[in-house]
């Protein structure tokens, strides 16, 4: 088992960069990602406007080169273990970002929201973080579930894509599906593939509503692969129970379409079932969580169980990958 270290600095984009660390097919690498404000935020008196600086927001580590990849192929990339750096982490609201207020998209004549920044308490031995309320002495624990907002590739074409956005690339698709014993599929668009990763979340939930998780720098550890000849249309995902398709597009509806799509075609492909066969399969079977609904382009996943479809897609690389996790572990 080949283990590497990446240090990089902290970059915003994906795409327009070179590789920080070139690896070989089946390499372990570890890293660690700064939280989406740069660290800047630490405290509740920290509001974002004041102490970031746009663009530079959502920072990604990387980017990490696969020996081999072409584009026509995919490469995957397995998390082996997430956990905080800190023992704080920070949530926050913005006035023209979020769920709920008005954006530069949606008009409104109504103020926007004030600007609010929560310190969460975290114990990475309890695994566990604690919200605080602002305006009562109200709190309570909620159990870490630490996954990566934004992972992806280079885009096709020589594109640079900021790293808040998502798409056919990946990027800030904002899931908690991203978590320890989940691997990421994606179609490789330039040599290397050049995958940079970034933005931990101590935990969230689905849509991200408010805009922002629970924002924390992370130390994370990752196996990547390379599956030859055969792609990825849209971002994909495998844990031990669920095959999950994503797609990133507004309106929301659209993403979600694009999900369902990827994931009735996938479907077909895995059991040999025709358009329509497989559609309905889907239909009865699947789930549709939402990765983000704040994002400059909105995520929506499509998931349906393993026992139903198969039990390994792309020639079993997440059953292998899974072993390669536990032999790590194991020996650290």
């Amino acid at each position: 088992m080949r283990v590497e270290q990446l240090v990089s600095e902290p970059a915003y984009t994906f795409g327009g960069r070179p590789a920080a660390l070139t690896v070989a097919p089946g390499t372990v690498v570890e890293l660690s990602t700064e939280d989406c404000f740069g660290g800047a935020v630490r405290g509740v008196d920290d509001l974002p406007s004041q102490v970031c600086q746009f663009p530079y927001l959502n920072p990604v580590t990387g980017p990490i080169a696969v020996e081999g990849a072409e584009p026509g192929d995919t490469v995957a990339v397995h998390f082996v273990d997430i956990r905080p750096r800190r023992d704080w982490a920070i949530s926050s609201t913005f006035p023209h970002f979020g769920a709920l207020t008005a954006t530069h998209t949606t008009a409104m004549l109504h103020d926007a929201l004030p600007e609010r920044v929560w310190r969460y308490e975290v114990d990475v031995e309890r695994w566990v973080c604690r919200f605080l309320a602002r305006s009562s002495d109200f709190s309570v624990e909620l159990p870490l579930d630490p996954m990566h907002g934004t992972v992806g590739v280079a885009p096709a074409a020589s594109e640079v894509i900021m790293s808040i956005t998502p798409g056919a690339h990946g990027g800030n698709m904002d899931t908690p599906e991203m978590r320890a014993g989940t691997t990421a599929y994606f179609g490789v668009n330039v040599p290397g593939a050049l995958i940079s990763l970034g933005d931990g979340h101590c935990r969230q939930g689905e849509g991200e509503v408010c805009g922002t998780a629970v924002e924390a720098a992370m130390s994370t550890v990752v196996v990547v692969d390379l599956i030859k000849g055969v792609p990825c249309p849209w971002p994909r995902l495998e844990d031990d129970r669920y095959l999950m398709s994503t797609g990133s597009a507004r309106p929301l509806e659209d993403a979600f379409r694009i999900s369902q799509h990827d994931l009735v075609g996938w479907t077909g492909e895995l059991l040999g079932l025709d358009a329509l066969d497989a559609y309905q399969l889907v239909s009865q079977a699947g789930l549709a969580p939402a990765g983000n609904v704040v994002d400059t382009n909105y995520t929506m996943l499509a998931k349906i169980a393993k026992d139903i479809v198969a039990p390994q897609a792309f020639d079993g690389v997440h059953n292998r990958l899974r072993a390669t996790a536990r032999e790590y572990l194991a020996q650290r």
